[in-house]
């Protein structure tokens, strides 16, 4: 994906970048020489950051003039006004920025990542359209992109300007990804739990379709596999592979002993809520009370979940949220509920708000089925221990205040 989201770099490394880039624009007026050779570098994921999980993409151009630049397409400053919500809202601005080499890899091999260098099998004026282009992209009036998840971003940029800039087309005959975006992300996340359950809970319907070739470019690994299959097929018919050599510069560092296994999952916390749910329900069947405080809680955080939901899903831009089946259970209008539970005189009002609750929640499996979305497994035991309390104030004969 690019990093999730992407190669965080300070202020401090994107001023270096842009002052090394100034030398290279000086000699960028002439033609690379015919030594010139430009290749893609592809960085193994990395658990230092939820960003890092993903890997990481760019373009290395090195020639005997001096040149050895590193274009950089996932560059983006936290510092920026409004980021957080500018980046939940999907208005997050990526930036191409340039380094030296040495700097770049300084870099991953701080975060123990593997770095592969494909060098491309690219012509003389292929090599300096290419080089030129990336120049031009550079500049203060070029180099912000407005960046998206799944469809433009750090993996995707390198990709698509490397097959802009040749001569004929690139054929990924032999090269195939049958998987969906939540595959591939799930792949990615699966030694952190709470993060794959937080992007279950905002992917949508959309990212259970199987992508299309250029649209597995998202993630770096998947660059990098197609070009490993990939040919250029010429103008004239002729045809030769896209990658002349592939090196690894930079191995990964790896502990001794695997981190162990997450013992407190969303699956295990989930399944506890539940149980404590359902002891506190029968508790107040057996003495006949009601644990007012256990629903305010209950269903405050299932509305504040809700808003954040509901937020991505109707106000962001951010595609592959919406349509989302989760928005049945978990919305805005438990706060509503929440108001009429807390305040004693509107329990008539509560009792129809856990009407209406728990009919939604009885048909979610139905909707969820025609909808063909993926189920995380730790959604079960919470959608049950609101469908439970609510079913439940639908049942109970007294209440004892």
């Amino acid at each position: 994906m690019s990093d999730f989201m992407n190669h965080r770099v300070s202020k401090s490394i994107i001023f270096i970048g842009l002052c090394c880039l100034l030398g290279v624009k000086a000699q960028a007026q002439t033609s690379l020489t015919v030594r010139a050779q430009v290749s893609l570098l592809t960085c193994s994921p990395s658990d230092k950051a939820a960003y890092t999980l993903y890997g990481h993409t760019a373009v290395r151009v090195r020639d005997t003039t001096g040149i050895d630049v590193v274009f950089n397409y996932g560059l983006f400053d936290f510092s920026q006004s409004h980021f957080i919500y500018r980046f939940t809202k999907g208005e997050t601005d990526y930036v191409l920025g340039a380094c030296h080499y040495n700097d770049f890899l300084m870099d991953y091999q701080m975060r123990g990542s593997e770095v592969y260098e494909q060098t491309l099998n690219l012509t003389q004026s292929e090599k300096d359209a290419l080089f030129q282009a990336l120049i031009v992209n550079i500049r203060p009036e070029n180099r912000v992109y407005r960046y998206s998840f799944f469809y433009d971003n750090c993996s995707t940029r390198p990709a698509a300007m490397i097959e802009r800039y040749v001569d004929g087309h690139i054929d990924y005959e032999g090269y195939s990804n049958a998987h969906t975006f939540r595959d591939e992300i799930n792949r990615c996340t699966r030694d952190d739990p709470w993060l794959t359950f937080g992007c279950d809970l905002v992917l949508g319907c959309p990212a259970d379709r199987q992508m299309t070739l250029h649209e597995s470019f998202f993630l770096p690994a998947n660059v990098k596999n197609a070009f490993s299959y990939a040919k250029i097929v010429r103008s004239d018919g002729t045809s030769q592979p896209l990658v002349a050599a592939t090196s690894v510069l930079v191995e990964s560092i790896s502990d001794d002993e695997p981190e162990p296994a997450m013992f407190v999952t969303p699956l295990l916390c989930g399944w506890l809520l539940f149980a404590f749910a359902a002891m506190l329900t029968w508790m107040e069947w057996r003495t006949k009370k009601y644990f007012r405080w256990f629903d305010v809680a209950l269903f405050l955080m299932a509305g504040i979940a809700g808003c954040v939901l509901y937020f991505l899903c109707f106000i962001s831009v951010h595609r592959g949220i919406w349509p989302n089946v989760s928005v049945i259970w978990l919305h805005p209008f438990h706060l509503v509920g929440v108001a009429c539970i807390a305040v004693k005189k509107l329990n008539k009002l509560a009792s129809c708000y856990h009407l209406i609750n728990f009919a939604a929640i009885l048909l979610l499996p139905v909707v969820w089925f025609a909808m063909a979305q993926h189920l995380n497994m730790a959604f079960i035991p919470l959608i049950l221990t609101l469908w439970m309390r609510s079913g439940y104030d639908l049942v109970k004969k007294k209440i004892c205040k």
